[in-house]
């Protein structure tokens, strides 16, 4: 069956490439392939070119190796989103599509008006990748993508063989840490403290602060294992990495920024938490006392207030439930309210995140005030941690999560990062022990599960 797979693949390109366009992008539905097996399959091909997403159902998986084409942006204004949205028109525009069609996936800095740390340099403000090949899995059905730019066919062919020699099982590995740093801990506990005395003078109302976590490892993190993790123990989560060089960014992410699907989009605000309970009974009162609990309603309604003034901007029939509900994950559950709405006529993907980014459970509000304030204290460089990451479809649907509960990996080195809410009375030591209870999920997946 391989055998076929293979033939028909190259049997369309041969006939695609002969169209003479800047690229061609051919579509051929496979068997059953493990999303994560073809990832690990990529490694010697695509190391530093590969990429992984999940969504939160994990009905839709993408997995992507080599690039046929980069978008960039180092546009430090709003500007970036629209440099990436017209750079994408117009490599689709100019693309023979037969099938399915590209897609594209990256994300964007959380803030690029704050970009100093070695370790993110390979961010930049916005990128997205158009990879060579793209496997597809919705539901119990496979496509394989190819995008071709200017490209040997007999190097194509080498390509395509090497990557149905697909492994069932990803190895295991064993690795211990051997540092672990908080990076600036002081620093952040002044920051809490700043960011409650401003609040309190009335010059804003709440502000996300960030911390960052340091662990080096006593091997190279392998981040197949990694994924694998990810996938089994956060099954409610977007699941994401993205290779860019030496560098990944991976995570597992409860927070939905928008998926866009026609004219209708769906967002989620997400804000106000605590962790789960030891027994059946204390998780019950914890998610009550969540619930009732004055502090994380005040801060969850700034989110649902201000994403349901963005889409009422640039939306119709906008549905929002009065009430919120609990999303209980493995080691922490949130407030949570889902909003749906239909899209005006012209409206992008880009426009929506462009609007929503950042919201309040990730920046603060008001907005503007809330990022500076940011960039003025908070003591470290976000880069794409809390920034939206996803992907879009040539057709112009597409989904991006926002990139939390997530790390920067390099070699044997890991940088974790977490934050939380604060508001007028906001205790330092409370918020702490919150970011301990996020940094959670990343660091059970990077020790391979031994907590």
């Amino acid at each position: 069956m391989v055998t076929l797979y293979q033939n028909k693949v190259i049997d369309q390109l041969r006939d695609a490439l002969k169209k003479k366009k800047h690229m061609v992008s051919v579509t051929v539905r496979v068997g059953q392939i493990d999303p994560l097996s073809f990832f690990a399959a990529g490694e010697t091909l695509f190391h530093g070119q590969r990429f992984y997403w999940s969504d939160c159902f994990h009905e839709h998986t993408l997995v992507g190796l080599g690039h046929a084409q980069v978008i960039k942006s180092e546009e430090k204004t709003k500007k970036r989103f629209r440099e990436v949205e017209k750079a994408w028109q117009q490599i689709v525009e100019g693309a023979f599509i037969e099938g399915e069609g590209p897609l594209m996936f990256g994300g964007f800095a959380f803030d690029p008006m704050k970009r100093s740390a070695e370790h993110w340099s390979h961010f930049p403000s916005a990128q997205f990748v158009i990879p060579k090949f793209l496997l597809t899995k919705r539901g119990e059905e496979t496509w394989l993508t190819v995008n071709v730019v200017h490209e040997s066919f007999a190097e194509l062919e080498k390509m395509i063989d090497s990557l149905f020699i697909i492994h069932d099982e990803i190895d295991s590995y064993d690795v211990e840490v051997v540092e672990k740093e908080e990076v600036a801990r002081d620093r952040w506990f002044h920051a809490v403290r700043h960011a409650t005395d401003l609040i309190q003078d009335g010059e804003i109302e709440k502000v996300v602060l960030a911390r960052e976590l340091f662990l080096s490892f006593s091997h190279r993190i392998d981040r197949s294992h990694v994924l694998c993790s990810l996938r089994e123990q956060q099954p409610m989560s977007y699941i994401f990495a993205f290779e860019n060089g030496s560098s990944c960014f991976i995570g597992a992410s409860p927070e939905q920024l928008v998926k866009k699907n026609g004219y209708m989009c769906e967002t989620a605000c997400l804000a106000g938490s605590i962790r789960r309970g030891h027994t059946m009974k204390e998780d019950e009162e914890l998610g009550q006392w969540l619930l009732k609990d004055d502090k994380n309603r005040r801060e969850h309604a700034f989110v649902v207030d201000m994403i349901e003034q963005a889409m009422h901007e640039i939306c119709t029939e906008v549905i929002v439930p009065s009430e919120p509900t609990l999303l209980k994950m493995r080691h922490i559950q949130h407030l949570y309210t889902p909003v749906q709405a239909k899209i005006k006529e012209g409206v992008s993907i880009f426009s929506l995140v462009e609007r929503l980014h950042p919201t309040p459970a990730l920046g603060g509000f008001p907005k503007q005030k809330a990022v500076q304030t940011i960039r003025d204290i908070e003591p470290l460089d976000r880069g794409w941690y809390a920034a939206p990451i996803g992907w879009v479809h040539a057709n112009g649907n597409g989904e991006f999560a926002v990139a939390i509960r997530s790390a920067l990996l390099e070699d044997n080195e890991a940088h974790l990062f977490a934050g939380c809410g604060i508001v007028a009375h906001s205790d330092p030591l409370s918020e702490y022990e919150e970011t301990n209870v996020k940094f959670k999920p990343m660091l059970l997946a990077l020790e391979g599960g031994r907590r």
